[in-house]
């Protein structure tokens, strides 16, 4: 039929679409430019593999969608069978749309220097293109529409939609997208971890074969890799050549990479199918989670810039300053006191909170963590006169009130468990290992789903004031069973439903994506969900890696970052107030601690940093992240820098002692090099600790600084002072 060439922020994505096949992706990566129409049939040939021996006849080319048929040996792109036949495709093209309002970009776009400011409108370059591609294998009864886009950002969304059209029942047990990913990409990145160490980095050379990283906790997981990154080698922050995916789903989910010996490599995911999970019935229809994929030739920031202004662009983005919220719970855990809690309101407005959040034990029986989830009424006992009091208190300080639910759960030790105990995932005739002494709610059982709508709802509307739900999500889905098959997927559905109802009744209302911290982190939680709780976890050590690699794909503002006590609650290492508060300046501020046991001193330092972040609030969730890539691990670096280049803010961690002593100058990238910039560090907020007697002579007199140029500062560096370990210097930088 055709070729087509879309072109978006430095990205092209060229497919060919001649058929009689499925279309194949020709190039994905970076800008072509305004090629030639004889171009494109050149290119197009110039990329078709030669035949080999021992190998098929006639060249094979990778399609949009992986099949046998066409000659791949590798992952399915559809596994399927329909009573042990039609287990395998041969699709072939029927028709292709293509909506592309291209226009010429202007020079800037294309040339390497930044990407336009979230909501600023360059013209007809910035309207999205689109792709939709129908095809049909008649002899297996099935059709197929796969959708392209190819955004203002740069950023790739694929999605297939798969329909039973023939007789029978057509079981699914595969459905995954791909793309193609040149030879020259030889290393792989993806993330890992656990409860309170979510999103620690793994990388290794790019082998023969096919790495797989399956979820199936029923939720996106603490190990879940947030992108799966291929490039050239050595690849850092701010070099190299990369390509990422991420799959944006909230239950269970692959997401893999695969290099086959034949030249192909390919990044791809989709949902993880449990055996009899999606059966399609005549005329029904499956589609894919969203598989979102970017490219950057300027390192792992030019992906974080590409997603973060994507992310910024839509239209359920948070559009108001986030406020800096004060949550309860490492302050008072289950011990609810009215008083107790007026006097850290109290507090928390004086410092600057501006959101005061309730966590858990506020309903009824919930005591302690083995009783009453599931029970959304105000406990009676605990609050004789109801949650209004507080609620009233917290807003004559001018500050926002929010409550912790964790909806999808249910103790044993519950009325609602005692009623209705059939309404709990599981397998035929037992009960899933308990996780936390509690239980999964089958949300797609519609008594089920009715009664938390009702609560949930109720909740909401019988308290003036209410404006945040911190929303938990405990433990994985094991055994998730729904009327006797497997559960997972409709599970999934349900609670997105719920989230959309809810948000269409209170549309004022933000909801926070907590699970256990950080295990329900993606992009189709967030397209409901206004942050994410990063971990549970608030060591400030353990924070600076969680929140580095929590922003490969996340904007600052979509990151909840929390001043924890001097004691951390989950690692019990203590910490000074300036490192702690400089690692949570950058994301949606906020604090969890028992601000009324510390004195005056420190809670003016408390204050001061505070107002710190409200001061660069615009800078720090509007600006674009850069991380620096130092050759001293016992380093780590990062800032945010404003669109225009005129105002940054940088922190210099030391995160442990190294055989240097004075380690080398710090680089501090993404400034204008023909600029030339002032740099000290903030007025109003304390120093770190030092290790040498005297600093370097740009900071030997405070207040003073250095002026110097872009080009010096990102190419060059500052020579810093040696600080002690997990001590962090913070440094803004202001265009003269």
């Amino acid at each position: 039929m055709t070729i087509v060439h879309l072109r978006r922020a430095r990205t092209s994505l060229v497919l060919d679409a001649r058929g009689p096949g499925l279309p194949r992706v020709v190039h994905w990566g970076t800008d072509l430019g305004p090629l030639p129409d004889g171009d494109l049939p050149a290119l197009v040939d110039a990329t078709v593999p030669p035949v080999v021996p021992s190998s098929f006849d006639a060249p094979t080319v990778l399609s949009l969608l992986p099949e046998a048929g066409a000659g791949w040996s590798g992952r399915p792109g559809l596994a399927g069978h329909r009573d042990g036949r039609d287990w395998s495709t041969a699709f072939r093209l029927i028709d292709l749309d293509v909506h592309d309002d291209f226009a010429a970009p202007p020079p800037d776009l294309l040339g390497g220097d930044p990407l336009p400011a979230p909501g600023v409108n360059k013209g007809p370059f910035l309207t999205p293109g689109r792709v939709v591609v129908r095809a049909a294998d008649a002899d297996a009864g099935l059709s197929l529409t796969v959708e392209l886009t190819l955004d203002a950002a740069g950023v790739l969304t694929l999605r297939h939609r798969l329909r039973n059209d023939g007789d029978g029942r057509y079981e699914l047990r595969e459905l995954t997208p791909v793309l193609p990913v040149p030879a020259v990409a030889t290393e792989l990145l993806d993330l890992t971890g656990r409860w309170c160490r979510e999103r620690a980095p793994q990388r290794h050379p790019w082998p023969m074969g096919a790495w797989v990283r399956e979820g199936r906790h029923g939720r996106t997981g603490h190990d879940a890799t947030l992108l799966l990154v291929a490039g050239t080698a050595g690849f850092g922050f701010r070099h190299g050549e990369v390509w990422a995916v991420h799959t944006a789903w909230s239950g269970d989910h692959v997401t893999a990479a695969e290099r086959r010996p034949t030249g192909e490599a390919t990044l791809g995911g989709g949902e993880l199918l449990a055996p009899g999970e999606i059966v399609l019935g005549p005329g029904e229809e499956y589609a894919t989670p969203l598989l979102y994929a970017a490219h950057s030739a300027d390192g792992l920031d030019g992906l974080s810039d590409a997603l973060h202004t994507h992310l910024r662009a839509r239209p359920s983005h948070p559009r108001t300053p986030r406020p800096v919220t004060l949550n309860v719970w490492e302050a008072v855990y289950f011990d609810h006191d009215l008083d107790r809690l007026r006097t850290l309101a109290d507090r928390a407005a004086e410092v600057g909170v501006e959101r005061f959040v309730l966590d858990d034990g506020w309903f009824r029986g919930r005591r302690h963590d083995q009783a009453g989830l599931g029970d959304w009424w105000v406990d009676g006992e605990v609050w004789p006169d109801g949650l209004q009091p507080l609620i009233d208190h917290v807003r004559g300080h001018g500050m926002q009130f929010g409550l912790w639910v964790e909806p999808e759960m249910v103790n044993p030790d519950s009325d609602l468990f005692r009623a209705h105990p059939d309404w709990v995932l599981q397998a035929p005739g037992r009960l899933p290992p308990p996780w936390r002494h509690q239980q999964v709610l089958d949300l797609a059982h519609p008594d089920a789903y009715a009664y938390l709508l009702a609560r949930l709802d109720a909740v909401l509307s019988e308290h003036d004031g209410l404006a945040y739900l911190k929303w938990d999500h405990n433990r994985d889905l094991t055994e998730a069973g729904h009327a006797g098959r497997p559960g997972v997927h409709a599970q999934t559905l349900a609670v997105y439903r719920l989230l959309d109802e809810l948000r269409a009744r209170h549309p004022d209302v933000e909801i926070e994506s907590c699970s256990s911290g950080g295990a329900r982190v993606d992009l189709e939680i967030l397209r409901r969900t206004d942050r994410v709780w990063a971990s549970d976890c608030n060591d400030a050590l353990e924070r600076l890696s969680i929140q580095r690699w929590t922003g490969l794909l996340l904007p600052p503002e979509l990151i909840g970052t929390h001043i924890g006590p001097e004691r951390s609650h989950t690692t019990h290492r203590v910490h000074d107030l300036s490192f702690r508060a400089v690692t949570a300046l950058f994301g949606h501020h906020g604090i969890e601690w028992d601000i009324t046991a510390i004195d005056a001193t420190e809670r003016a330092e408390l204050a001061a940093w505070v107002a710190l972040h409200k001061r660069l609030r615009p800078l720090l969730h509007g600006g674009r992240v850069v991380r620096v890539d130092h050759p001293d691990p016992a380093v780590q670096a990062h800032g945010v820098v404003a669109h225009d280049s005129s105002h940054a803010v940088y922190a210099i961690s030391r995160v442990a002692t190294s055989a240097a002593q004075v380690p080398g100058a710090v680089r501090l990238p993404g400034l204008d090099p023909a600029r030339r910039y002032r740099v000290r560090p903030p007025a109003g907020v304390p120093e770190p600790a030092l290790l040498e007697l005297s600093p370097p002579g740009w900071l030997a007199w405070p207040g003073d600084g250095i002026t110097v140029s872009g080009s010096v500062l990102g190419s060059v560096g500052l020579q810093l002072p040696a600080l002690h370990p997990e001590q962090a210097l913070l440094l803004e930088v202001v265009a003269a």
